[in-house]
């Protein structure tokens, strides 16, 4: 196990009714007006929308409203927000919604007391070092930003999505109820789901060797994932699955699967590689869903990196599903870590994600744009696992068509 730092600082109210605490938390910390940031009508139809507006007005908590915050947030959004923040005068963010809506709702937070505009802080121009007190209420688990000390934003002006990370970005609070999960449909479901095993993955295969409790913790929470996905599939109101999912969602992201993963204590456990190529595709075509297209990329991405350490596949295979080689030969190894990945892939497909990247009405055609932002955002050569250049990146882009 590796050197490491773990940074959990979000006060995380979770059950049936959680919401009805939001307002008293935000007063007994002198909070006087929040920017309440939500996306479509999900929020206004299921009425969580209500429930926390009526939460602020009987603390005494003023706030002012944005809205139609899009899957795959875009820099205009971000910019509008910053603006009526600073003329609202707000003193913290109040996503209620998923990552999108959270994301946005951070970026405002770093954003909103900087000079220059707030793309330079995703082009490598600027350093986050200051942030808006940021609460979430959690409607869509996926992307565990509602622990997480990262932001993803959309340039669609040139056709860019890209990250940043800093731990001042965490939000300080995080209300989280199941029950207002039961309404999502099956394929956001589906897409969160297999965003979250992602977000395991990617530490998981750092290329760091074994770290045996974070390892142990990765195997039980994919487990737990792959156990609840289709209870609540099969019955979106099963509390107990669409808690384990919730709550798996934000382990998954909020750094503890990567304890002991990183090649040091002030980085973040894994090359992100799956993440960094499917950025690229909801990147040219924001409709893409991130689970979804992760559900494609990122078992392209195994069978491509596979060989530069059959091990940890063969680990994860063992604590997942069971698979284990016949014996020690190459052969046996080989057949055995092939397995493990094409059973996760079918395990993405039998909850109804998509196995190509034509299902999404792509064309090959589109590979070198792909690699274009590719490299912009990550560079010539990427990969913590096994290093990646443009000509990688490509044959594992075209292997999923």
């Amino acid at each position: 196990m590796n050197d490491f730092t773990f940074f959990s600082p979000t006060k995380f109210i979770f059950g049936r009714e959680a919401i009805d605490a939001l307002g008293g938390e935000l007063s007994k910390r002198f909070f006087r007006k929040a920017l309440i940031v939500y996306g479509g009508a999900s929020a206004v139809k299921s009425g969580v929308l209500k429930r926390v507006k009526e939460s602020l007005d009987a603390n005494g908590v003023a706030y002012e409203e944005m809205g139609g915050v899009r899957p795959n947030p875009e820099l205009q959004q971000v910019r509008a927000g910053i603006e009526l923040l600073r003329s609202s005068k707000c003193d913290c963010l109040l996503p209620v919604g998923g990552g999108s809506v959270i994301d946005c709702a951070k970026a405002i937070a770093f954003g909103a007391d900087y000079d220059g505009d707030v793309w330079d802080f995703f082009d490598g121009k600027a350093k986050i070092t200051k942030c808006l007190p940021i609460a979430v209420v959690l409607t869509l688990p996926a992307a565990g930003s509602e622990g997480s000390a990262s932001c993803v934003i959309s340039n669609d002006a040139i056709s860019a999505k890209r990250g940043v990370g800093a731990d001042i970005i965490r939000p300080i609070l995080a209300f989280m109820d199941p029950e207002t999960t039961f309404s999502l449909p099956p394929y956001q479901t589906a897409a969160g789901v297999t965003d979250m095993i992602a977000h395991i993955c990617e530490r998981y295969f750092s290329g760091q060797g074994p770290a045996l409790v974070t390892d142990a913790l990765a195997a039980s929470l994919i487990r737990t994932l792959i156990a609840s996905a289709p209870k609540a599939l099969a019955d979106p109101r099963d509390y107990e699955a669409r808690a384990a999912i919730m709550w798996a969602g934000t382990l998954a992201h909020n750094d503890l699967v990567g304890c002991g993963r990183a090649s040091s204590a002030k980085t973040r456990a894994g090359g992100w590689e799956s993440h960094a190529l499917e950025h690229e595709l909801s990147a040219i075509d924001p409709k893409i869903t991130h689970g979804a297209g992760l559900a494609v990329v990122m078992p392209a991405w195994m069978r491509y990196v596979v060989d530069a350490d059959p091990s940890r596949f063969i680990a994860f295979g063992r604590d997942v599903f069971g698979i284990a080689p016949a014996d020690s030969s190459d052969e046996s190894v080989k057949a055995a870590a092939s397995e493990t990945i094409n059973r996760l892939q079918e395990f993405f497909v039998s909850m109804g994600m998509p196995r190509s990247l034509k299902e999404f009405g792509l064309e090959e055609s589109s590979i070198d744009q792909l690699l274009d932002g590719l490299e912009k955002s990550k560079g010539k050569v990427f990969g913590a696992f096994k290093p990646l250049g443009r000509e990688d990146a490509r044959a594992i882009y075209k292997s999923a068509f």
